[in-house]
């Protein structure tokens, strides 16, 4: 089409070249094409109408003409990424031809039936189109479009032309940044998928870090494996990453080796791109998932090792037309690497591995006791507990067995803990089960774990503490409650450091530090045939005793302090002075519970004081005792009382989640022996 000449005579001159420079300028700024065309919608006005300006580009390795982007200046409903042929396009004809197009009237232009159609529906009534091509390739078309008619004329002709020369150059710019950058992640994902191929033999973890690497580079939502078993001549899905799936495609699916892509491929040894529509032509169970999951297209290329099909590498995604000869290419090449790493993992690894439940397992006991608990709780000058904490010191550098004994309250699991932040293990994890709390049918379990299926109820596996432990240190409380027959097996962890779970015969290697604590007197128990004299001996390589409280006076008044103002902090209450007659009550109590006793009184004491001094509800204290007797104080009298209540509000039920021990803030076992020692039966 001739142009004319009427652009040099343009009274807009200046207009015209003042909206040249100013797109110009705007190329220049916006890397991104889309930010580049919004800016085009904006400034083209200010010439001639323009409602819409859309980018449409070539893709030889389909020879079509795709819409890659529109800006538009009015409502409409334009679908990106609609596809034709160059001959069923005015923008594939202005790309073969490279002349611009001129179309008035689209209602009287009958060359394009179906686009114009579409275009009618969006109010497009006119219309101009130029080539998009530099001297190095041609890219494809712009158009230029208006909601009126004759919009175009060709004194309009020359303006046009050389904004779709500077758009060309800015869209080829774009294109070679990104085809450069996409062969640059192309090399990265071959080197990440090298990496993870020679760096880990488990195939779940081979696999995730694969189709992690994949999912940066092809916009796929799935990625799976199909592994062939030659015995049963089925294909197995033994690994999937969909963290987006409704749940329909599950890993384990087991396909025949007929009627499937994964067959087809699997046979012929060729990579394959499918749609939507080619997968409804198949019936197998892969196939009702992935239709399920509303997967509109995929690939899918074998796993070759040594001349030997050993199962497929697929991915798939809910966006249609997704995969070309390029994404095949590369799939090809992911597989190649992938079938080694696959051979190796499957050689090496032919049951279940937990590892990365095991590490998030550790990773939260980790956090969780480094949040929640610290040594440093320990408080108090007295000499007989820096006596204690000299001995933490010794032993804590080694790996040696520690018992920690005294009686309840005096704080044995804070013992335990400073052993273990002293220790070499302080990074590895702090483990500790209550061995009273667990029945003794499942304190087996507890320890070591279980299989599926190991008894009645086991409906999956289970890590036991030990496992939980390994590398870090394992605390016993109340060691002397396990069973005999349970003894023997925890005797042998010690000595040989290696178990069974229940259900299995795999021996299990763990490294652990055990910590045993008990208020029970051992030996006692040992000659009464209740312990094992050789797991006593083995346990007690360094016992430490934590003194009761009554043995250090002198610690109750920093304890006292650091109670009140823990517990005043929390309940955001002004308390400031304790009185001396307090204190000296407090002292001179005997505190048959400890320091969990004297916390939990002071806790009460907090809620029940209004000013600013803490307020104990305590009588005279009774003379020293004079003879053997200990005395009966009132501190004694009131909590006796205060257990009774709880005991008779729950009709006498000690644990569980409604019982007294609950109620009262206490462990059962806690609870039991305050019982015991207060003549409550």
């Amino acid at each position: 089409m001739a142009k004319n000449s009427t652009f040099s005579v343009n009274p807009n001159m200046n207009r015209i070249y003042k909206t040249l420079l100013e797109i110009s300028e705007a190329i220049s700024k916006n890397r991104d094409l889309h930010s580049l065309f919004r800016h085009l919608a904006k400034l083209l006005p200010q010439i001639v109408k323009v409602d819409f300006v859309a980018l449409d580009l070539h893709d030889p390795q389909r020879n079509v003409i795709k819409l890659f982007l529109i800006e538009a200046n009015v409502p409409a409903d334009i679908i990106v990424g609609m596809e034709s042929r160059l001959d069923e396009h005015p923008a594939g004809t202005v790309f073969q031809t490279q002349q611009p197009l001129l179309v008035s009237d689209i209602t009287q232009d009958n060359r394009y039936p179906d686009v114009f159609s579409r275009m009618r529906d969006d109010g497009v009534n006119s219309l101009c189109i130029f080539p998009l091509t530099t001297a190095v390739r041609k890219l494809g078309a712009i158009v230029f479009a208006s909601c009126e008619k004759e919009t175009y004329k060709e004194s309009y002709f020359e303006f046009l032309d050389q904004v779709a020369k500077q758009v060309a150059v800015a869209v080829d710019n774009v294109l070679h940044v990104q085809e450069l950058t996409k062969e640059r992640d192309h090399s990265r994902l071959l080197l990440e998928v090298n990496n993870a191929v020679v760096s880990t033999l488990n195939v779940k973890e081979l696999f995730a870090s694969i189709s992690t690497s994949l999912r940066r580079i092809i916009p796929n939502v799935t990625t799976s494996l199909y592994a062939y078993d030659s015995e049963t001549q089925t294909f197995r899905r033994p690994a999937l990453d969909f963290p987006e799936g409704k749940g329909f495609i599950q890993a384990g699916t087991v396909i025949g080796k007929d009627d499937t892509l994964v067959a087809k491929v699997f046979h012929s040894r060729k990579a394959l791109a499918w749609n939507e529509s080619d997968l409804k032509k198949y019936h197998s169970e892969a196939a009702r998932q992935l239709l399920a999951e509303g997967m509109k297209s995929g690939a899918c290329a074998p796993l070759v090792l040594r001349n030997q099909v050993l199962g497929t590498l697929n991915i798939a995604s809910s966006q249609d037309q997704v995969f070309g000869e390029e994404e095949l290419e590369l799939l090809t090449q992911v597989a190649t690497q992938v079938v080694i790493g696959l051979d190796n993992a499957l050689a090496y690894q032919k049951i279940k591995e937990l590892n990365e439940q095991l590490e998030q397992e550790n990773v939260y006991l980790r956090d969780e006791i480094r949040t929640e608990h610290n040594f440093e709780d320990i408080i108090g000058e007295s000499a007989e507990l820096k006596r204690v904490l000299k001995q933490l010191e010794i032993v804590a550098p080694t790996d040696s067995t520690v018992l920690i004994q005294g009686e309840t309250g005096t704080g044995k699991e804070l013992i335990a803990r400073a052993l273990h932040h002293l220790s070499s293990r302080k990074e590895r994890p702090f483990v500790k089960l209550n061995c009273a709390a667990i029945p003794t049918g499942l304190l087996e379990s507890e320890l070591f774990g279980h299989e599926k299926g190991a008894f009645t109820g086991a409906i999956s596996q289970k890590v036991g503490r030990f496992e939980l432990a390994h590398g870090g240190t394992i605390f016993l409380d109340e060691i002397g409650e396990i069973s005999l027959e349970l003894q023997t097996k925890l005797l042998r962890v010690l000595q040989e450091k290696e178990f069974e779970r229940l259900g299995s015969t795999r021996t299990i290697q763990v490294d652990v530090r055990l910590v045993a604590a008990t208020n029970r007197d051992l030996e006692k128990m040992v000659e009464a045939n209740q312990f094992r004299n050789d797991l006593y001996y083995r346990l007690n390589v360094f016992p430490i005793t934590v003194p009761s409280l009554r043995d250090r006076p002198e610690d109750i008044p920093v304890l006292v302090r650091y109670f009140t103002q823990r517990y005043a902090t929390q309940m955001n209450k002004p308390i400031e002075t304790i009185s001396q007659k307090t204190m000296n009550h407090l002292i001179q109590y005997h505190w048959p519970g400890n320091v969990r006793e004297l916390e939990n009184l002071i806790e009460r004491a907090v809620i029940l004081s209004q000013g600013s001094e803490l307020v104990v509800a305590l009588e005279a204290p009774k003379q020293k005792r004079q003879t053997s007797l200990p005395p009966i104080a009132s501190l004694e009298t009131a909590e006796r009382e205060h257990i009774l209540r709880a005991l008779r509000e729950t009709k006498w039920v000690i644990g569980g989640p409604a019982g007294a021990a609950a109620r009262l803030g206490m462990k059962r076992t806690t609870l039991s022996s305050k019982m015991k020692k207060l003549g409550i039966s």
